[in-house]
């Protein structure tokens, strides 16, 4: 099965995302380090990228909000479940960095593409 560009954009914000949160409290930032953050979260936004079904609408803000909510939830369970802790900070700074980073990149995504449109229109009409 080959990885889509909205899926791979996917994987890279959870990556940045653990290796953010790695830097924050001073822990190396080797690939088995980030990894082992990030796991959880990976299978977690697996869940999201299946139950979305980013196939059909990679793109779409919605997608993303799915994608999101899965990561989170699934990436926070995950972690309990393996015996590492989920302090309520934490559960609400990862919420609020996923979201900013997989809703906003589709987000931002949709904007520039509203504004190719509406510039391309332009363009036509002259």
């Amino acid at each position: 099965m080959k990885l889509s560009p909205a899926a791979a954009v996917d994987v890279i914000c959870v990556l940045l995302f653990a290796i953010i949160g790695r830097s924050s409290h001073a822990e190396a930032n080797s690939l088995g380090g980030v990894l082992h953050t990030a796991w959880p979260f990976l299978l977690g936004c697996l869940i999201g990228l299946v139950l979305a079904r980013y196939w059909r609408e990679p793109y779409a803000v919605r997608t993303g909000v799915v994608v999101w909510l899965c990561t989170v939830v699934g990436g926070i369970t995950l972690r309990l479940l393996s015996g590492a802790t989920a302090q309520v900070a934490f559960v609400i700074v990862a919420s609020i960095t996923l979201g900013l980073l997989l809703v906003g990149w589709r987000a931002a995504y949709r904007l520039v593409q509203r504004a190719r449109t509406r510039r391309e229109r332009t363009a036509a009409e002259f």
